[in-house]
């Protein structure tokens, strides 16, 4: 079958860092599904890993946590899934990406694509989806109120794919009001049209823009990017007791500033449950099934902002360069082999 991998680590700009190679078509067994895929997204974490592991031995690394298709064959203790379904999911780091015609996923990390949005439309969505998700109604639970706290989030970094679905997700299920960060006219437009009731620069200090709403200091503040540069304001902004949480990596970050206030921090990462394979490991196929319905009711709606076609090396690296770029906004799709 045919994918998009590599053997060795390192830098874009090489002729071997992204190929088109043939490699064997997966059997599922047990509880996987194998999935003919139909489009996929591209993430921050395809150019972290591209950038840091390498190939086991001999063999190709193929990338891609975000992926839509019909299932082609089932292993023998699969119960949700049939041949012929639509399907969309991010998948596990731990195991070969989604970047090939074809795919292997367990089927408890897999959800039924929403039945009124293209395949192109869909794949923007599961790991965006997921993160921004699990950040706000597992790890901050937003739901839960901070006493003496603005009912309000920051999110930093608004207009990248995991901001782009928070905020939306936010407005839908809550009735926090939502800041989303963003520097350029485009990207302050895009978390506007998404449903931000603020937006403030996150090329200046946010600690004072955030006074200036007069909205009182907020309860939630969720991270997306460069929190090492805004630390320092999300200490001063933050309400006490109030709750952060991040996904990013920061060489280091020091967090005694959060002491006097009681703040809570909260780490994320989707691939978790996947990883560990948790008790509570098919939440991600029920959180899936939840977003789609959301879609489908027309609450919230795809963060595709470019497809392109088919899905080789040679797209697959514009798309990688326009991430590393940090450029980007909303999600960047690719469609078909």
């Amino acid at each position: 079958m045919k994918a998009v991998a590599y053997k060795t680590a390192g830098s874009l700009d090489r002729d071997d860092a992204l190929v088109d190679v043939e490699i064997e078509k997966p059997a599922p067994q047990s509880r996987d599904i194998l999935v003919q895929v139909e489009a996929i997204s591209v993430n921050p974490v395809d150019t972290k890993v591209r950038r840091s592991a390498s190939a086991p031995d001999g063999g190709w690394k193929v990338l891609g946590w975000d992926a839509v298709g019909r299932v082609a064959a089932t292993g023998e203790g699969v119960t949700s899934f049939k041949a012929g379904d639509e399907v969309y999911y991010a998948g596990s780091i731990t195991r070969p990406g989604a970047n090939s015609e074809f795919h292997l996923v367990d089927e408890r990390i897999v959800g039924h694509k929403p039945k009124s949005l293209s395949a192109a439309e869909a794949a923007a969505l599961p790991l965006t989806s997921l993160t921004a998700w699990e950040m706000l109604f597992d790890r901050l639970d937003v739901r839960k109120p901070v006493a003496s706290g603005a009912p309000a989030v920051l999110i930093i970094g608004g207009a990248g794919g995991v901001g782009s679905i928070a905020i939306q997700l936010l407005r839908a299920l809550t009735d926090l009001t939502v800041i989303a960060t963003a520097s350029r006219p485009q990207t302050q437009e895009w978390v506007k049209e998404l449903g931000a009731h603020h937006m403030v620069d996150h090329s200046r200090p946010l600690a004072p823009q955030i006074a200036e709403l007069g909205i009182g200091a907020p309860s939630f503040v969720f991270s997306t990017t460069e929190t090492h540069r805004h630390l320092k304001d999300i200490v001063e902004l933050i309400a006490p007791q109030g709750r952060f949480g991040l996904i990013d990596d920061p060489q280091s970050l020091d967090i005694n500033g959060f002491k006097r206030k009681a703040v809570s921090i909260h780490w994320e990462l989707m691939f978790t449950r996947a990883i560990f394979e948790t008790a509570d490991m098919a939440e991600q196929g029920k959180i899936l099934d939840e977003v789609a319905a959301l879609i489908d009711q027309k609450k919230i709606r795809t963060t595709v902002t470019d497809v392109m076609s088919p899905i080789n090396a040679d797209n697959l690296k514009k798309a990688h360069a326009v991430l590393e770029s940090g450029a980007a906004k909303g999600k960047l799709v690719l469609e078909g082999f």
